[in-house]
Parts: structure tokens; sequence; C-alpha cells
């Protein structure tokens, strides 16, 4: 047995452990990088307004936009600048918020997001990941745009959830009880994905945990390890993903979704995920996603409250090679991408399909 202090028993501690790492706290990150009275006053109405078309309030749509993933913050700008004019254009039926996804689940391995790895060569400097991941969310709120992104790691949120205005949980995550307590926690309104198989009941049980508090382990803003107790998130619903290869957005579907929320007594508002087992992983089929959620609205649908478009300034993907300079710029590194041309003529047809009835819902 060999002990090189009281706490650490060399061979049975940390076997598969090659070391630690220190890390900057969250505290420390936020005073670096703190936030601006524009990004505040867009953060606080990003999370009201979404909570008010949760509430039916707010009679528009929610559209959560943007890459599947982000790996090029000069192209995350270039997009950004596009959508706030966009935003702007459509807001009287249609409430933007960009799409900021940094973490990546995998189905085994491979690039696991811009926080894990973001020089993409293996190096994982998390540190230099997060510090861009709250400049980037700092910058795009100061633009006006209110971001959403997936609650991945359960440190993270304390590192970049003030600058965040919707979380989504993913479909590997709904059914873990460490993503449904951290979500009880969260700040804004969280979309749950329905499981992998497409079944409804893993995000309904979800959503049932969710309003309720939780007490579990956690970080400190200061670094600290500490039982967090939270209050309950209220603002808790569905997005429909497909699944088992099968999509889940067509009316039949969304019927059977609102009965199931309603035998589950949770909140019966749904939104749509164009993408994923939705559009078969066919990028250009989500347009197809999107007029038919329009034509569902149009024809008397009052549970579909909001869309998820995976789109970048480039259609398609590409794969990640050893040289990421090699990249081709605008394109998406992970899941493909609606172009942004496709995405403008998606969006406006989607405007001008439920302008008139949104008033009335």
């Amino acid at each position: 047995m060999t002990m090189n202090s009281t706490t650490h028993t060399a061979d049975i501690d940390d076997v598969n452990i090659e070391k630690f790492i220190p890390l900057i706290t969250p505290a420390s990150l936020k005073a670096e990088y703190p936030l601006s009275e524009k990004a505040y006053n867009t953060v606080l109405t990003g999370r009201t307004t979404i909570q008010n078309i949760l509430d039916g309030t707010d009679k528009r749509l929610l559209v959560v936009v943007g890459p599947c993933s982000i790996h090029d913050i000069k192209a995350a700008h270039e997009y950004a600048d596009k959508l706030v004019k966009l935003a702007d254009e459509l807001k009287d039926s249609i409430y933007i918020v960009m799409r900021v996804y940094f973490e990546k689940p995998r189905t085994t391995v491979g690039w696991k997001g811009l926080i894990n790895d973001p020089d993409m060569n293996d190096s994982f400097d998390i540190e230099k990941g997060l510090r861009m991941a709250r400049k980037l969310l700092l910058d795009l709120n100061e633009k006006g745009l209110p971001c959403a992104t997936e609650a991945l790691d359960p440190n993270t949120p304390q590192y970049m959830q003030d600058l965040i205005s919707w979380s989504a949980i993913g479909a590997r995550t709904t059914e873990s009880q460490t993503h449904r307590e951290m979500s009880s926690g969260l700040s804004c309104p969280v979309g749950f994905k329905n499981g992998t198989d497409g079944g409804m009941t893993v995000a309904v049980n979800a959503m049932n945990a969710v309003k309720s508090g939780h007490n579990f382990l956690g970080l400190s803003s200061d670094g600290q390890v500490c039982i967090i107790k939270s209050k309950g998130n209220p603002y808790a619903h569905v997005v429909l993903r497909g699944g088992n290869g099968k999509p889940n957005y067509d009316q039949s579907s969304v019927e059977q979704a609102e009965n199931e929320l309603e035998k589950g007594n949770a909140m019966v508002k749904i939104m749509i995920d164009s993408s994923h087992a939705n559009s078969g992983k066919d990028p250009y089929l989500q347009p197809m996603v999107i007029q038919n959620v329009a034509e569902q609205i149009k024809n008397g649908n009052k549970s579909i409250m909001g869309l998820m478009i995976e789109s970048h300034l480039k259609g398609g993907n590409q794969k990640l090679t050893s040289d990421p300079s090699q990249l081709e710029y605008g394109k998406s590194i992970t899941d493909g991408c609606l172009d942004w041309d496709s995405t403008v003529a998606s969006l406006r047809n989607l405007r001008n399909t439920i302008k008139d009835v949104l008033p009335n819902r």
C-alpha cells in the first residue's frame, strides 16, 4: 500500500485518472467578462418574452435558430449580424433566439464542442473554451440577440447561465437525474427533447421532476463544492424531435403528444425540432417540417409554441479534419444545417402563413 497523504491511496484512488487541472472559478470568469447593461436587458427581455409565449400572453411563435454547434467565432458573428436583421423584420409574428451550442453529446466519441476542445485538435483547453464561450454570448447579447444553448455539463451553467434566455436538455440526457436536478435550478425556460426512441414518457417525467425543488451537489460561483437547493422551474416544456428514425411533427403525433402531456399533468406547450429524426437528418427537409407546422397553426392548432431549426451560413456539413485551418468557412462540423438563404425563405414563409391567425390563438 502506497500512501502519499492521509487521504490518497495510490493503488485504489484515481486509478484511471491521469491528472487534475485547476480551472478558473465562475466568479473570476464573470469578473473578466462582466454582464453589460445591454446584455442584461437582452437576457431579461428574452427570458420574459419566452415565459410569456409559454403562458400564452405573447401570441408570437418562438423560433430557436442557428448552427448545430459553434466552432468558429467569426462565422458565429456573421450569422448573428444577419439574424438580428431578420429578427427585426419578423418580430410582429416570430420571436427569434439564436441557437448557440457549445457542448455536443456524442453517441460514442468525437469532438464534444467549443468548450471541451476549442482548438479542435484534442488539446482540450477547457479554460480557453469557457472564455471563448462567455465572450461570444456576451457579444451576441450586446447585439440585442437572445441566446439558447444545450445544458449538458452540470457545472457549465455557473459560468454562463446569466447570458442564456432558453436552454435545451437533449434526448440523451432527458432521463438523467443530474440534468433534471440542474434544470430545476436554471434561471430560464427549459425545453426537454423526447427520448431517442420517440416516446414521450421520459420527457413528461422530466418536466414534472423539474417543477419541484431539489437538493443536489454542485459548484458555487466561487468554485466551492456545495449542496444546491433549487426552487423548481415552472417553465419546462417538451421539444418533439422524432425518434427511432421516425418523425413526430405531423398533426396526429402532435395530438398524441398533447394527450400524453395532459394525462401527465405537464405543460401542454410544444416546440417542434425541424431537424434530427423529424428531417431524417437531411437538413434540406427542414423547410418541409416548418411549412407543415405553419399549416397546423393556420388550421387551428393551439399547443405548438415554437420551432427549432439547425441553420448556418452554408448548407450541409463537413468532417472535422486533422488540420482545422482547412475547414470550409460557415459550414457545420457536426449535424448538417440549412443554408442562410433557405432559412430566410422558410421563416418569411412561416410568418406569412401564421401572422393572421396568431392574435386569436
